[in-house]
């Protein structure tokens, strides 16, 4: 995994920043995981943000707090959208990383929302 992934990943919160059609940035405090070189986030289906994604895979990764203020340098990458059995490895190792927070949330979400409820996207290669 390359240095700054990897860095993003032992992070607690990654702002996400997507871009609008218009190329206005989005920008989204997420939950991050790691399986492998790939670093991990989620949403629910229905989100502005994976609307986003799927017309325009480009985002910028940022350190942050929970509230979104950054704390780090910003990375370009490029967001996968995961089919649902790789997903399930991604909700896993939020839930891993997260303990038991992660556990409750992965869980009420999939009680809430269904198993397709949410989607998953993988980070493994940054843009230049």
């Amino acid at each position: 995994m390359d240095d700054s992934l990897a860095r993003l990943a032992a992070a607690k919160y990654v702002l996400v920043t997507t871009f609008r059609k218009d190329g206005t940035p989005v920008p989204t405090p997420v939950w991050v995981g790691r399986d492998g070189d790939a670093l991990y986030f989620w949403s629910a289906r229905n989100t502005g943000k994976v609307k986003r994604l799927r017309r325009d895979p480009a985002v910028e990764l940022t350190e942050c707090d929970f509230r979104g203020n950054p704390s780090g340098p910003t990375v370009k990458a490029t967001a996968t959208l995961m089919d649902p059995e790789a997903a399930d490895r991604a909700r896993k190792a939020l839930a891993r990383k997260y303990g038991v927070m992660g556990f409750l949330t992965v869980y009420g979400s999939r009680v809430r929302r269904g198993k397709d409820g949410t989607v998953c996207f993988a980070v493994t290669e940054l843009r230049h």
